[in-house]
């Protein structure tokens, strides 16, 4: 009996124990942010259980049957994700707080202020300052290549002071005014080479119509936002960095010896049925070094270069205030030194070596005048002095023009030598050293204050803010110029044995010359901005008033129009709604006034508008594809105005008004010859054109972001289309019965670009290593759809069709075989008589001869329309490791010539072709290689040396006109794979003996930078290919930081 009744009991205790499992309850709740103010969209999921959920409603309540003791998991977009054990309660209010570092968190800068990354509609790229301040150069844009997408850059220079890059937001999208972009630093146009990096808090590029808009004319070809750091309440951080680098000599173009030189000048005269230069007795002579005078052998890339100089930097800022008051106070110096080997007697008067030093400053201060308003008070600036040999611009087109056999360095007899009067044939060594020196000096202040005022008591979230910016620019250049006696030498001796000299120029003893620059700008903005949200609808508004003045303070000329303030005035406007954080649209304007214009046309009104879609946030995503977090597709639409009115070189203003001048002859009404009575005409200097306007770009932007994984995935990728239209050009092709002797301007040009850029990161952490691999990209092309030009027989003789500055020449088919290659190829005698080993061109039309109308345009561009970066970082305790590469896709070089930018090339300046100027010029050291150039047979005595394919025709000692074309036979490619910088950093923050002497941690990095490329180029840096090396060569880097903060 006991045994039954023990067994009933155990059966009623576990059918109580399962009745008590399967208890379910209604749970309901609100779930609020930290200021209680209520969330919508939730995701309220059950842990454990797949597909049971709920959604907080526009209250932020939700309501949800669950099993007792089961976990409730509330999740939210830019939240910290809470986990909840539910016993029995049937109410359970969360509290969410925002999370500190996510993706779709990160705050990027745009024209109406900071927003979350996760709201922005248009092409934006956040640039990672840290990324950027490691770099060793003392220029911010050469930075940019490889680390921004959507940034193409070029630096062709590595000259201390001008070593900038040029570049470019989606490549050249006109071929009128300048392609540059708008860089505005804390709301003001400012040079982006002038700022110190370790001033900068974020680094914005806005790509697109939709978020330039409201910068109006400004910035139709994208815009650069920098924000300067400000203080923060707290006591007083004090952060100081100093760096050493070593700049060494990297890749300069080799140039055959003096030996190796007069052999060929031999070579290219005898197969050409001319008389040798150089007899067997004398090429001895010049083998052995017998007689320097009258025959030297002078590598002068050596007797002007050092292996490398010094630069120097350091930075010194301090930051702090309380609950009133807020500074932050920055200093910062660097001094680049050139690579000339200067002359030691001349060091201790004067420097004549290329050098920059720089000083910078800024003081900014932030005061609550009140709870409700805030001013803003900045000074900012730099002085920069730039040294340079007297005649700097002439070293290098001395020191390419002058070969190895023309001049010693110096006479035996102490005389200075030149080979003549002109640049290029003057000696270098003189022209660094001996020519005096220059001092350019540039003085710039910025100033700017700012009134930040919440209009709450007129409505929840309305706020105004306007700002002031008064700078001035002024540059004043010193010019202490001399020049030294110079002889040269006859190649032959008198009766007496000794060296006859010709004097090619008389000392001139040193002149001072000075002259001077300034501008004053002057800049006013006023903003009415609204931002508030309603449950889940988020709706904010900017509305802005700017204009801004540009004057020329010194050396203003004759012309009365250039004492005449440059305005622009404008009006521009914002509307962004989106419902909970999942469906997005912005509206802007841009109503925008320029002086450029006559009445009528003066102001332009420009639209634009953008949506997004935050597919993540959709509710069967955020169920079934939680790993998902943001996937946002966005679309962007807009017209942008530009009024820069600029052909070539030459910026124009006014054209609606005309100038009329004396042409200086007339008629005589008296006897002939006689100055009496001679009465002179009038005529057009420039034509009015009254309906000329603005510029306008249209552009489209179809776009992606993505984060996956819990943001351990990340991307970025735009798609854009943009077509100029009314580009301003000249009439060059009216014809003469229109009776003018001064072509009109109109707006008649259209050019389409397009193209791809995206970035991408993924973040992992492998054991104790955190593992960063990043990479960017961009892509664009650009298309002339229309121009003013001359009618043509041949479709491809036009521009239209083709790329902005496209060369255009001739189809190489390599080297005439024989004169049997000759009689039966087309006549090819319009640049002179051919010979076997000459150039081979191909009859584009079929005309039966080669001429003019087969010059068609060639592939490629001269600027990268590809440019890539990928690179990563690895974290291991306090030691981290970075690495950056960079490269391009293809892009085309001209070794025949330089460019002029406009798509010619002049072919008798500095170039790969041997003696195209007879004396004038170096051969590269690839041409005395016998298997890269063409050779008689008859001369070489080895039938292989008639090469077709060999990289160099016949030689010719002297202008050839059939082989200097611009043609395939002398086109390069120079796109290129960089390790543009490896930087190692160790932390200290954690040696407990440094808060004992007051510094809370100190860094130490070494970096190198440019260490090594992969191109096909090998003569010269890839990126100054385009410049045959007649510039100043970028070198590597080698540098030691140290950061100390206290």
């Amino acid at each position: 009996m006991r045994i039954k009744e023990f067994i009933t009991i155990c059966l009623l205790l576990v059918s109580v124990s399962l009745f008590a499992q399967e208890k379910t309850i209604e749970v309901t709740g609100v779930v609020t942010d930290m200021n209680k103010e209520p969330l919508v969209g939730v995701n309220v999921t059950v842990k454990d259980k797949p597909g049971l959920g709920a959604i907080t409603d526009i209250n932020g309540r939700y309501k949800i049957n669950i099993e007792e003791f089961s976990r409730l998991v509330f999740s939210y977009i830019g939240f910290d994700t809470q986990e909840i054990l539910v016993k029995h309660q049937n109410l359970v209010n969360v509290s969410m707080k925002e999370s500190e570092a996510r993706e779709i968190d990160e705050v990027v800068i745009t024209g109406t202020g900071a927003q979350k990354k996760l709201t922005v509609t248009g092409a934006v790229t956040n640039v990672d300052v840290e990324v950027l301040k490691s770099n060793p150069t003392a220029n911010l844009s050469n930075a940019l290549a490889g680390n921004v997408s959507g940034v193409l850059a070029m630096q062709t220079s590595g000259q201390p002071g001008v070593n900038t890059s040029e570049f470019w937001i989606r490549g050249i999208s006109t071929f009128g005014a300048n392609s540059s972009a708008l860089v505005l630093v804390d709301g003001f146009e400012r040079d982006l080479d002038e700022i110190n990096i370790e001033d900068i808090e974020s680094f914005t590029v806005l790509k697109d119509a939709s978020t330039t808009a409201i910068y109006g004319s400004r910035g139709a070809n994208g815009v650069v936002l920098i924000t300067t750091k400000h203080g923060k309440e707290g006591k007083i951080k004090i952060n100081a960095k100093v760096e050493t680098s070593y700049n060494a000599r990297t890749i300069t173009p080799e140039f055959a010896d003096g030996y190796s030189y007069a052999m060929l000048m031999n070579e290219a005269c005898i197969t050409r049925n001319q008389e040798r230069i150089y007899q067997n007795d004398e090429m001895e002579i010049l083998r052995l070094g017998l007689d320097p005078d009258l025959y030297p052998n002078v590598d002068w890339m050596d007797v002007l270069l050092k292996d490398g100089a010094m630069t120097y930097r350091a930075n010194l800022n301090m930051s702090g205030g309380g609950s009133t008051a807020r500074y932050f106070v920055s200093l910062s110096y660097v001094n680049e030194e050139g690579m000339y080997k200067t002359d030691d007697a001349m060091r201790k008067d004067y420097n004549t070596n290329p050098s920059s030093q720089r000083w910078n400053y800024r003081l900014n201060t932030d005061i609550d005048v009140t709870k409700t308003t805030l001013v803003k008070v900045g000074v900012s600036g730099s002085l920069k002095k730039r040294n340079a040999p007297g005649q700097g611009s002439n070293v290098w087109t001395s020191l390419m023009g002058q070969s190895p056999i023309s001049i010693p360095v110096m006479y035996s007899n102490g005389y200075i030598p030149a080979h003549g009067k002109e640049d290029n044939r003057n000696n270098p060594w003189v022209l660094a050293t001996q020519s005096g020196y220059k001092e350019i000096w540039n003085n710039k202040i910025q100033t700017n204050i700012s009134l930040e005022q919440k209009l709450d008591f007129i409505t929840k979230g309305l706020r105004f803010e306007g700002r002031f910016g008064f700078d001035t620019n002024n540059q004043s250049e010193i010019n202490r110029i001399r020049m030294p006696e110079t002889w040269r030498a006859q190649r032959d001796r008198n009766d007496e044995g000794k060296v006859i000299f010709n004097q090619q120029s008389a000392e001139k003893p040193m002149e001072q010359t000075s002259a001077s620059t300034g501008e004053r700008r002057e800049f006013l903005e006023a903003f009415l901005q609204y931002n508030r949200a309603f449950h889940a609808h988020h709706l904010s508004g900017t509305l802005k008033y700017s204009q801004d003045a540009y004057r020329t303070t010194v050396d203003i000329g004759t012309d009365v129009k250039n004492g005449i303030a440059k305005r622009h005035m404008g009006l521009a406007g914002r509307v962004s709604y989106n419902w909970n954080y999942r469906y997005f649209a912005d509206f802007n304007f841009g109503y925008n006034g320029s002086e450029n214009f006559a009445d009528g046309h003066r102001f332009g009104f420009f639209p634009a508008f953008s949506l997004a879609w935050n597919i993540a946030e959709e509710t069967f995503i955020k169920k079934h594809l939680k790993w998902m977090n943001m996937f946002k597709l966005r679309y962007s639409y807009g017209k942008v105005g530009s009024d820069k009115l600029k052909i070539g070189d030459t910026t124009y203003r006014f054209p609606y008004l005309y100038t009329i001048k004396d042409d200086g002859n007339g008629w005589t009404w008296s006897d002939y010859g006689s100055p009496d009575n001679v009465y002179t005409g009038m005529q057009y200097t420039q034509l009015a054109s009254n309906n000329v306007t603005w510029e306008i770009a249209t552009k489209h932007d179809a776009g992606v972001d993505l984060s996956l994984f819990n943001d351990k995935f990340t991307a970025t990728v735009d798609y854009f289309h943009e077509q100029r239209d009314g580009i301003y050009m000249e009439r060059n092709y009216l014809p003469g019965i229109v009776g003018v002797n001064t072509y009109p301007k109109a707006n008649v040009g259209s050019v389409r670009s397009k193209g791809f850029d995206g970035n991408f990161a993924y973040k992992q952490k492998i054991g104790k290593v955190n593992l960063t691999v990043r990479g960017n990209f961009t892509y664009s092309k650009n298309e002339i759809l229309e121009k003013d030009e001359e009618n043509a027989v041949y479709p491809y003789q036009k521009e239209a069709g083709y790329r902005v500055n496209q060369a255009k020449g001739l189809i190489a088919l390599g080297l005439f075989k024989d004169y049997d290659d000759i009689r039966n190829s087309p006549q090819q005698t319009n640049w002179g008589k051919v010979q076997p080993g000459d150039i081979k061109y191909k009859d584009v039309n079929g005309d039966g001869k080669i001429t003019t109308d087969d010059k068609v345009p060639l592939s490629f561009s001269d600027y990268p329309r590809l440019m890539y970066g990928f690179g990563g970082e690895f974290r291991y305790k306090n030691l981290t490791l970075s690495v950056l590469f960079k490269g391009t896709g293809n892009t085309d070089y001209y070794k025949a010539g330089l460019p002029d930018g406009y798509g010619n090339y002049d072919v008798y300046e500095m170039g790969y072709i041997p003696f195209h100027k007879a004396v004038v010029g170096n051969v590269p050291v690839q041409a005395g290689i016998q298997a890269n150039r063409w050779t008689p047979a008859w001369y070489s005595g080895d039938p292989s040396t008639e090469n077709p394919d060999a990289m160099f025709p016949r030689l010719t000692y002297g202008k050839n006109e059939n082989n200097t074309q611009v043609s395939t036979f002398w086109k390069g490619n120079s796109k290129y794979l960089r390790l543009q910088e490896i930087s190692l950093t160790y932390n200290l923050k954690s040696l407990g003996w440094l808060n004992n002497v007051g510094i809370s941690s100190v860094d130490l990095q070494l970096v190198g930078y440019n260490l090594c490329v992969w191109d096909k180029v090998k003569t010269v840096d890839p990126e100054q290919a385009g410049k045959n090396g007649n510039v100043y060569p970028i070198p590597a880097r080698y540098a030691i930081q140290m950061y100390v903060n206290f």
